[in-house]
């Protein structure tokens, strides 16, 4: 299971439809905690280099991805996933989607934007050990709503 807070899971969504119809990306720091899945504590958003079809793919430079990493550390947190959109697409992943994840036990989140609009939020687990065996299962996110839910109360006191 993947946990987000409510503020985090509307951020990337209205990443997805800020960069339409170019795909959006960026990761996830947080905690893998037993028992529980992967827990994220902050996004970072993360320019897409793909210049030649930004509309259906991405990527993260490998020096922004490095730098991402050291902030991670410095916080005393990990990457726990990553994620990105999917204009006029199914939030579903992909043959390219596949091909290119290599960061065994995080979470790939991918958010449909259909005319600009954020539609379905789905994740998805990269499993195995190895680049043989890896293989993508469905992950149910859990979107945490207190912080919402005591936003929403302080505004009414």
């Amino acid at each position: 299971m993947l946990q987000i807070s409510y503020a985090d899971y509307g951020a990337l969504r209205a990443h997805g439809e800020e960069t339409y119809p170019h795909e959006c990306c960026g990761v996830l720091l947080g905690k893998n905690e037993p028992g529980v899945g992967n827990r994220v504590h902050q996004l970072v958003r993360a320019g897409n280099t793909r210049t030649d079809s930004a509309h259906n793919r991405y990527n993260i430079a490998p020096q922004e991805l490095v730098k991402i990493q050291r902030q991670a550390r410095g916080l005393g947190l990990d990457i726990v996933g990553f994620y990105h959109s999917h204009p006029d697409h199914p939030a579903q992943w992909s043959p390219t989607d596949f091909a290119e994840a290599h960061w065994l036990g995080c979470s790939y989140i991918i958010t449909s934007v259909d005319n600009g609009k954020a539609a379905l939020t789905n994740s998805f687990l990269l499993t195995g050990t190895t680049e043989e065996d890896k293989k993508f299962e469905d992950e149910a996110i859990e979107i945490e709503i207190a912080e919402a839910q005591a936003n929403n109360q302080k505004g009414q006191a």
